[in-house]
């Protein structure tokens, strides 16, 4: 493509790009609104404004032919919440958000802080550990599973799934091709439940099938609804809970702030996902030529909406690298995405993140970390070792 606008050659799917993000984020936000990535045939997103901007002009922006990088995989997944447009969009998000508005979640709390006061007291009595396994994955795959209805109980599983769902969401490269056999598993997993309905009475898996069975959604829609609870339920909160750890561990000083006042919490979880952003954006197809900044993007041109960057963008941030539990406007993020599109199931994250941060703040007088070791993954921003010890 030939344009006179910005251009990168930046690779946001290095290794050492996936590593290490936020220099290449700072110098595209620098670069323009939007700027061409060479490598991929798509305008990246970078600041703030731009991307807000888009997340409220789904007409525009459009979702409903996918919102990864990759033609074959974008396929594959149209036609479920993320990846749809009004009026299907609507009648989906309508079903699946029955399960997690935040009157059917209060319903969770006891259960959700229960679990929460378990873990914490078992892990202060451990001593050291994982934070991965053994706090950031363990709590979410101890949930999610029971609330859907699902037999299955191999945990291994279910994150492999998760892990290879976000991947899929990358371009077609070495990540992505890797877990094509373990998204090929998922996808006949949840056919065969879709099929024969092995879900537990009550359960949210449950309620879905029955609104097929209301003729309130197709039922093809079927698998696809229910590997939308299952991914994004799964991987970004890992995620999420994991750099909390790390960054209270590394910040002692914010941690003593939570400790003293735990209405800071949410705000406090706010902050976390703004500053490590646990999916670093989706893509988008531009409808119609548009200006976004001063940028025309063309028609059929595909836009990668950066929210981990967008998220520490300087025009909208003051000291945007600084970890502030306090900090006031902690709660404008994109961490969640924004407008019709925000991520359905971000209270059910809270909820899980809000009770454990609790525990914590009311048990752990320190949180002791050690060096991360971060992912490579194409999607999902997250450490996959977290040496870590909790003192009374």
């Amino acid at each position: 493509m030939t344009t006179t606008s910005p251009a990168s050659t930046i690779d946001l799917y290095s290794d050492e790009s996936v590593l290490e993000p936020y220099e290449n984020y700072r110098v595209l936000r620098g670069q323009g609104p939007a700027v061409w990535l060479d490598q991929y045939g798509v305008w990246a997103v970078p600041r703030y404004r731009e991307v807000y901007d888009a997340l409220h002009d789904h007409e525009t922006f459009s979702s409903a032919s996918g919102v990864g990088l990759s033609d074959e995989l974008n396929r594959v997944m149209a036609g479920g919440t993320i990846a749809s447009d009004p009026p299907a969009h609507d009648d989906l998000r309508r079903v699946l958000g029955r399960q997690l508005t935040p009157k059917a979640l209060r319903q969770h709390q006891e259960f959700v802080r229960a679990k929460a006061a378990k873990l914490v007291d078992e892990l202060i009595e451990r001593g050291s550990f994982d934070a991965v396994p053994h706090f950031a994955q363990w709590f979410p795959v101890s949930l999610v599973p029971d609330l859907l209805g699902w037999a299955e109980s191999d945990h291994t599983k279910l994150l492999d799934w998760a892990a290879a769902g976000f991947n899929a969401l990358g371009p077609m490269n070495e990540r992505t091709l890797a877990g094509m056999p373990v998204l090929r598993s998922l996808w006949g997993y949840l056919d065969r439940i879709a099929t024969e309905r092995d879900l537990r009475e009550g359960s949210w898996g449950a309620n879905l099938a029955a609104a097929v069975d209301a003729g309130e959604i197709p039922a093809e829609r079927l698998p696809t609804l229910l590997g939308d609870f299952l991914v994004p339920s799964l991987d970004t909160t890992v995620s999420a809970l994991a750099s909390t750890l790390w960054l209270f561990g590394t910040h002692p000083e914010q941690w003593d702030r939570v400790r003293a006042d735990h209405s800071l919490i949410p705000n406090a979880f706010n902050e976390v996902v703004r500053l490590e952003t646990p999916a670093r954006g989706f893509c988008r197809l531009v409808t119609a030529d548009h200006d976004l900044g001063g940028v025309t993007l063309p028609a059929g041109s595909r836009v990668f909406l950066l929210y981990a960057s967008a998220n520490r963008d300087e025009l909208r941030w003051d000291d945007p690298d600084t970890f502030d539990a306090g900090r006031r406007d902690a709660a404008g993020h994109l961490a969640f995405g924004h407008g019709i599109h925000g991520c359905v199931g971000q209270g059910l994250a809270r909820l899980e993140a809000h009770a454990l941060l609790a525990e914590l703040a009311a048990k752990v007088r320190r949180i002791e970390v050690a060096e991360p070791t971060w992912r490579r993954h194409n999607t999902i921003r997250g450490i996959a070792a977290l040496p870590t010890t909790l003192h009374r």
